[in-house]
């Protein structure tokens, strides 16, 4: 429309169509933009401690009843459990299984009957929801520490690594997801990532370096570093570095192929390259 030629009156009536024209036209976009911004996760924190399950691996105040969200758009949504599980955890990781999928939450969820299980939890239709679940332990008060969110065999898709019961005879596990389920595509005996009653989870971790990618988890009695490697749909140890006490805090890669290993009173460098296979 071209108000120049009309008459004073016809012209402002004019104006006024195409100034609500022109803010119809930008509201009209603005839900394009939060909508996007609506399913990014940005950050998250558990809420409601409660003390209905009781088991605290991570000790108190780590159980939980409710997780919140924050979204690019500064919404916040909440996910809360039912009376029969916790969050038995420190604080939820924002994860992305591939470069096509949006950003996701890890926790840890316990249930008075059957233990611990990883919950993958994702924007569903606006709101909060667990979009995966790994079968649990399967007996109460047995808990499992995540290791890492990484590709592991550079096939596109991460891989999720967990110590299961650290504290009694833990097994590091690989899942993937299908559907809403998490599978265990591997498993391998004698690891410990966790001392009991401790916030500190961060005993194992992923590394890459040229081109590989592979997990240090403690044995079980966190005085040895075990390198492996997952491939072929399988675990295997290529590596072990000696540790001079139990490993206590968290394990952090430095320059040049070294880690720094957290002990009582004090740390100690490993350089990967001197631990036999």
């Amino acid at each position: 429309m071209n108000a120049s030629h009309l008459k004073p009156i016809q012209r402002k009536f004019a104006q006024i169509i195409l100034l609500a024209g022109g803010v119809f036209g930008l509201l009209a976009g603005l839900p394009v933009v939060c909508a996007a911004e609506s399913k990014v996760i940005v950050s998250a924190r558990y809420a409601d401690p409660v003390q209905r399950y009781g088991h605290f691996a991570p000790g108190p105040p780590h159980e939980y009843g409710r997780i919140e969200a924050n979204t690019a758009a500064g919404a916040r949504l909440t996910y809360a459990l039912p009376e029969f599980e916790v969050f038995e955890d420190v604080a939820p990781r924002l994860v992305r299984l591939s470069a096509e999928e949006p950003v996701r939450l890890l926790a840890v969820v316990s249930h008075r009957n059957y233990g611990s299980a990883l919950a993958l939890l994702g924007i569903e239709k606006g709101r909060l929801t667990v979009v995966a679940r790994s079968r649990p332990i399967g007996t109460p008060m047995r808990w499992l520490n995540p290791v890492a969110v990484v590709d592991l065999d550079s096939d596109g898709r991460a891989e999720i690594a967990a110590v299961i019961t650290p504290h009694i005879g833990g097994k590091l596990k690989i899942y993937r997801r299908s559907a809403d389920k998490l599978e265990e595509v591997a498993a391998l005996a004698g690891f410990s990532n966790h001392v009991y009653g401790s916030p500190e989870l961060g005993l194992a971790m992923s590394l890459t370096d040229g081109g590989r990618t592979r997990l240090l988890v403690p044995d079980a009695t966190r005085t040895i570093l075990r390198i492996i490697e997952f491939a072929a749909g399988s675990l295997r140890e290529t590596g072990r570095c000696a540790l001079t006490a139990p490993l206590s805090g968290p394990l952090v890669a430095l320059a040049n192929g070294e880690v720094e290993a957290t002990q009582p009173g004090g740390k100690q460098r490993v350089r990967l390259t001197d631990c036999q296979p």
